[in-house]
């Protein structure tokens, strides 16, 4: 059997050169971007085409890259760039224990939101690991969006400050995530969204997953 490590290593060096290839391709005058490429504690990756505001984060490469290759990068090798489910625990328990939240809540919301992805953005212009809409973001203080720990930082204020307006129901808190506080307000609980409806059950749902699993672990 080979060793996880040498499969990590394997699997990272394999992504590198993915990358690698992916810029290669982009023609010589679209390359007016900078790209930068940063190792996380944990040994994992991620890529930005803008300097990433974390001490915790080393730079490991810059380049030249094309408009959005960095988003084309993460959609072409998701193992070099964390897709998978447990890439962001550590992050996500630390700073579910530093604001007192619910690890398995704010992963459910990350999965249901983004499926871990930390350059997602949605139609409505939502973006990163818990789909924060800029004005969210600024509202909490972050400039990063596309930070993991800077995005989940500004999900997790949300998500007090809506509990604390929804008396902790997290039907009702998961609804005003995804449909906002006024909508929930209106219809006095959930709004008869198909969106909402099944986003709330699809969060809650995960969330049950997660909490077995950290039982589990323990």
């Amino acid at each position: 059997m080979i060793p996880f490590s040498v499969l990590r290593k394997t699997t990272v060096y394999c992504a590198a050169l993915a990358v690698f290839f992916i810029l290669a391709a982009i023609p010589a005058r679209a390359q007016d971007t900078r790209l930068y490429v940063y190792e996380l504690p944990d040994g994992s990756r991620t890529i930005a085409d803008h300097p990433l505001d974390n001490k915790l984060y080393r730079l490991v490469r810059t380049g030249e890259a094309g408009k959005k290759s960095g988003q084309l990068a993460v959609a072409r090798t998701p193992e070099f760039f964390r897709g998978d489910s447990s890439a962001y625990d550590a992050l996500i328990l630390a700073k579910a224990k530093e604001h007192r939240m619910d690890f398995a809540l704010i992963k459910a919301i990350i999965h249901v939101e983004s499926s871990f992805n930390p350059y997602a953005v949605s139609y409505r212009g939502a973006k990163g690991l818990m789909q924060i809409l800029p004005e969210t973001a600024e509202r909490h203080g972050v400039r990063d969006i596309y930070d993991p720990e800077r995005n989940i930082e500004a999900g997790i204020r949300y998500l007090k400050y809506l509990s604390g307006l929804f008396d902790n129901k997290s039907f009702l808190v998961l609804a005003a995530y995804n449909a906002g506080e006024n909508a929930v307000r209106r219809y006095g609980g959930i709004p008869p969204y198909p969106e909402t409806e099944l986003y709330v059950r699809k969060v809650l749902q995960a969330r049950r997953q997660y909490s077995t699993q950290t039982l589990t672990r323990s």
